[in-house]
Formats: structure tokens, C-alpha cells, sequence
């Protein structure tokens, strides 16, 4: 992607920033994003920021070519146990979400990629498909597909490119832009963390649990080309591959020599919402843009591991 302006909602975050930052090489970007959990310390100064919310009336959208919307709070960050949490988290993810598409649909932007979740396939051990049936078992996966019906509607009813890419469990470690999110960040940054400073990583259960964990920068590439291929629909950026916590906590141990055992405890995520197993199928995003993970996991694991060294 070249030339174009673009506005990333969102942008201040973990994987918005390492967006904007890639983007803002070759193209005009524009980050907005309220400081809630993102910061500003992430982004390059060739990014202008702005400190609003996707609920303004008033975004930065003139003139905008792409739209990448990012801005969503999680299920944790949304504390849908209560009802103003989860009222709040209907309104972020899935009001802010219409807001900002129709911000820039009315300027004349026609190409938004944004970000839905993986989360909706339940606990799986085989690779997911975006073709299998989905359903929402707490509050912010039904505001990722409500986002999802919206972004149909948009593409159906306005002849927009809108994409959505279900992210699998992404990754960069505390010396990327993924510091500022502490006890939010993936569980490979917080136990790195943890084995680094000579401290027990924690571990929900038996530590059984497996994750399809894909770096940050295959995630950027992926959003990328939905843009670049002006993609409609909903798509899986994931490797294809799964480990487990305990998985996770070996090989960070090997990697940085150290000599720590976990602490185990019982998960404080009711069974019913805790999502045991996650792998993705990326076959459809494959044949659509070529793209596929670069970053082998191992790799992944010293690229995290290299900021204690």
C-alpha cells in the first residue's frame, strides 16, 4: 500500500500501532484512539494522532482511502459482568464500529478492514474454518458479530470493500508495542516477562490449553493485503498451529536459560466462557492474497525473549 491516507482507529494499541507505524512508511496515517489502554508512546512521529473516541461525531475521516478499524474492548477490559460494562462494550465495539465506517463512507472512503475475533469458534482443536457455524458466549464476541452483520450491511447496502479478520491469539512481547497493555497482553509476553525477572509464570488449570499464537507482524501483513485486495467478507489470520501454556513456558525457559517453575491455579474464567483450544484455517485469506505466517513460532519465541538479552 502506497500513497494513500489512511485513518486507524485504535491506532495507539498493540497491534494499531504496529500498523500504523508499518503503514505510515509509504502512506499519510492518521491514528485515532482514546488512551483508554492504548498510548501514544507507541507511535512513530511520522503518525498523527489524535486523542478521540470512535463514538465522536466529528472523526478525522476527510479524505481518508482506507479505513482499518481496531478500536474494540476486550472481554476483560469490557468487565461484562456488570451492566454498564456491558454497555459500554455494545457501545465501543459495535455502535463505535458503525460510527466510524459511516464517518468514512460519507467523505468518500469505500475500503474498511477491521478487526472481528476467533474467539466466536469456541474450543477447538482442529483448524476453523470462517465457513463453520459461530456463536457468542459472552458479551464481547456478540458485539464482534453484531460488528461482523454491520460490516455486511455496509458492504451490501453501499457497495463498500469491507473486510473482517478474525485474529487468532497475537503476540509481539513487552519490548514491542505490547508493554503498555501489562496483565491484558498475550500470556507469551507476560511469562517472558515473568521467567526473565526470576518470577513463576502463572498458569490457569493444568496448563492443557492451546492457543494458535501468531506474531504481530504477519497479523500487519494480513490487514494489509485485505486492503491492498480490496477484500469483502470475513477472514482467519492464524498459522495454523497450536501450543500449549505449558508449551509456551518451556520453550521461553530454554530461551532464556532460566530455571523457573510454573505456578498453577484454578482458572478464574467460568468453564462455559473459557475457550480451551483455538487453530485457525487460513486457507481462504491464502487464496485470496497469497499471505501466510513468516514468523515460525520458535522465531517468534527469541524475538520476545531477545529484549532480556
Amino acid at each position: 500500500m502506497q500513497g494513500n491516507r489512511v485513518l486507524v482507529t485504535g491506532g495507539a494499541g498493540f497491534i494499531g500501532s504496529n500498523l500504523s507505524n508499518h503503514l505510515a512508511a509509504d502512506n499519510d496515517v492518521i491514528a485515532v484512539d482514546d488512551c483508554y489502554l492504548g498510548t501514544p508512546e507507541n507511535l512513530d512521529e511520522s503518525v498523527e494522532f489524535h486523542d478521540a473516541s470512535v463514538l465522536d461525531d466529528d472523526l478525522p475521516t476527510d479524505g481518508v482511502d482506507v479505513l482499518f478499524h481496531l478500536a474494540a474492548l476486550s472481554s476483560l477490559t469490557m468487565h461484562e459482568d456488570s451492566i454498564d460494562g456491558l454497555r459500554r462494550g455494545a457501545r465501543v465495539n459495535v455502535e463505535g464500529f458503525a460510527n466510524a465506517v459511516e464517518q468514512a463512507r460519507r467523505d468518500g472512503c469505500d475500503t474498511v478492514v477491521y478487526a472481528s475475533t476467533s474467539s466466536i469458534y469456541g474450543s477447538r482443536t482442529d483448524p476453523s474454518p470462517e465457513s463453520m457455524a459461530v456463536e457468542a458466549h459472552t458479551g464481547y464476541e456478540a458485539s464482534k458479530l453484531a460488528r461482523e452483520r454491520y460490516g455486511e450491511y455496509f458492504s451490501n447496502a453501499h457497495d463498500m470493500d469491507v473486510a473482517g479478520m478474525r485474529f487468532f491469539s497475537v503476540y509481539q512481547g513487552y519490548g514491542g508495542s505490547e508493554g503498555h497493555k501489562g496483565e491484558y497482553a498475550n500470556i507469551i509476553a507476560q511469562f517472558a516477562d515473568d521467567i526473565a525477572n526470576g518470577e513463576p509464570p502463572v498458569i490457569y488449570g493444568d496448563g492443557s490449553h492451546t492457543r494458535d499464537f501468531t506474531h504481530v507482524s504477519d497479523i500487519v501483513r494480513g490487514l494489509e493485503l485485505a486492503a491492498d485486495h480490496r477484500l469483502t467478507g470475513i477472514y482467519n489470520l492464524g498459522t495454523g498451529e497450536s501450543y500449549s501454556a505449558n508449551e509456551v513456558v518451556e520453550l521461553l525457559a530454554d530461551e532464556l536459560d532460566a530455571d523457573v517453575e510454573p505456578e498453577h491455579v484454578e482458572n478464574p474464567i467460568p468453564e462455559d466462557m473459557f475457550v480451551h483450544d483455538t487453530m485457525a484455517d487460513a486457507t481462504k485469506m491464502a487464496e485470496a492474497t497469497g499471505w501466510e505466517p513468516e514468523i515460525g513460532f520458535e522465531e517468534g519465541i527469541e524475538r520476545v525473549c531477545a529484549q532480556y538479552k
